[in-house]
């Protein structure tokens, strides 16, 4: 689990360190600077990678991702904190603006010992880091843990989201981050994950009266490619496939996805998971998401109040501007409890009593 993350000079985070828990839920109002906390890890996953410089050049340059842009700031530092059980571990870097691009200035990992942090240098004055291919001691074990990074957004579910396309049926090893290959990654699970399958399968039931099941199968044409299918209830007989499914509904099927596989990423991130959801499923959501933070951690960025209804003040992340510079502060529930017993969590962010508004 990622205990701390410090953050210097990227986009509109200046400088701040964000404890974080089980469960995180960052709330703000919009341009705020949750979606670019949320990038971070998107960066950390490109470092991973090996690939830095076609990130940087896909976001706009370095002066883009600098705070400030590159006249009042330089570099990029990042710094994460892990731990799995008794050990503690870090992954620190900094990046160095060059010609619009980064160079990695210096890059370490560290391990608690005797309260003393041990630093291994990993890369220095280089283009791309080499942590990915690094099996030593302290680089191997913070690689396992990075090469979980992926934020997931399963925005797009328009008539050409790739979700609703036929996909290449060995496309299974992992959700895809924008849930392109949903129907073979659910194919996989319905074929060797079953227990797991009829769990995503009843909590698309639960949400949606009229989805029957799915109804996966190769292609009848082409058993190389498979498409998402499924049967309306009450209806003997019936085809559908995504195309006649609401946005709301395909994009749950992909969160449930997501949440219910048997193995899920040590870290979950997801951007506004709320998109386009009933209040019943935000309730069923962050259902399933309290039940799989006792074996992931989960972070995630929401405008919803339903959906923040639905945590404890401890979850919860604010995120306002303060002298153009994003500031994190996580709620406690204890200090707000004269305010819970008259109102809700959601009721008390809308009336402006913890901050996290455009005003």
């Amino acid at each position: 689990m990622i205990t701390k993350l410090s953050i210097k000079g990227y986009k509109s985070i200046d400088n701040q360190k964000v404890d974080l828990k089980s469960i995180n839920i960052l709330i703000g109002g919009n341009g705020i600077g949750k979606s670019n906390f949320i990038s971070v890890f998107d960066l950390m996953r490109s470092l991973y990678e090996k690939e830095l410089q076609s990130y940087v050049l896909r976001k706009g340059g370095a002066n883009v991702l600098l705070h400030m842009g590159r006249k009042q700031t330089e570099q990029i530092s990042i710094d994460l904190n892990f731990q799995r059980g008794d050990y503690h571990n870090r992954y620190i870097v900094e990046l160095q603006e060059a010609q619009d691009s980064f160079i990695i200035k210096t890059a370490s990992t560290a391990f608690l010992y005797n309260d003393v942090w041990r630093f291994q240098l990993c890369d220095k004055d280089k283009k791309e880091a080499t942590i990915k291919d690094d099996k030593s001691g302290q680089a191997w074990y913070v690689s396992d843990l990075m090469g979980q990074f992926k934020v997931y957004h399963f925005h797009d579910a328009g008539d050409t989201s790739p979700m609703k396309s036929k996909a290449n049926i060995d496309d299974n090893v992992a959700l895809r981050h924008d849930g392109a290959n949903i129907a073979p990654f659910l194919y996989f699970l319905q074929e060797r994950h079953p227990k797991s399958f009829k769990r995503i399968e009843m909590a698309v039931k639960a949400v949606s009266p009229f989805f029957g099941g799915f109804a996966l199968t190769p292609d009848r044409l082409n058993p190389k490619v498979i498409q998402l299918e499924w049967k309306q209830r009450g209806v003997e007989g019936s085809y559908f496939n995504a195309y006649q499914l609401s946005d709301g509904t395909l994009r749950f099927i992909c969160l449930a996805t997501l949440l219910l596989q048997p193995n899920p990423p040590q870290t979950i991130i997801i951007d506004e998971p709320e998109l386009g959801l009933h209040p019943m499923a935000i309730n069923k959501l962050s259902a399933i998401i309290k039940k799989v933070s006792m074996q992931s951690q989960i972070i995630i960025s929401t405008q919803s109040i339903g959906l923040v209804d639905n945590f404890d003040a401890d979850d919860i992340v604010v995120v306002d501007m303060k002298e153009n510079a994003s500031q994190f502060r996580r709620l406690n529930q204890e200090t707000l409890s004269v305010w819970l017993e008259q109102y809700s969590l959601g009721e008390i962010w809308e009336k402006n009593l913890i901050g996290g508004q455009p005003f």
